[in-house]
């Protein structure tokens, strides 16, 4: 379902909410499909309740589950996520344009290394 990488920088509660993230927006947990319990969760990956609980939290924060008292935890619509997942991606991409502008990089280089691909490896003139 999710991977906790114990070497990992980022704490527990970041890669099990990042991993939630990742299946709801992928479309693998459908709308109103419940989340695995609390519980469930802290027994499969040996982590502290605490520590899940605070993945969920966040989740629900940042909208991608709902909470229905006595009843568990549900996944929203994957469309709407989508949009705000997309929203992000957006918002991080005009922090690095903004960074690169203040390096000096010009549009055009940074778009030929987009189009170069994953390698990002563009002829230099």
């Amino acid at each position: 379902m999710i991977n906790i990488n114990y070497r990992d920088p980022r704490p527990v509660y970041e890669q099990v909410s990042d991993g939630f993230k990742k299946l709801i927006v992928a479309g693998l947990i459908k709308k109103d499909e419940k989340m695995p319990s609390v519980r469930e969760l802290a027994s499969t990956y040996a982590i502290n309740p605490n520590t899940i609980q605070r993945a969920y939290r966040d989740l629900e924060n940042e909208g991608y589950i709902y909470s229905v008292p006595g009843k568990g935890s549900f996944a929203v619509d994957m469309k709407e996520i989508s949009d705000k997942h997309l929203a992000e991606i957006y918002e991080r991409l005009d922090t690095v344009l903004s960074d690169f502008d203040v390096a000096g990089e010009s549009r055009q280089k940074i778009a030929e290394y987009i189009l170069a691909g994953k390698s990002g490896k563009i002829e230099e003139p």
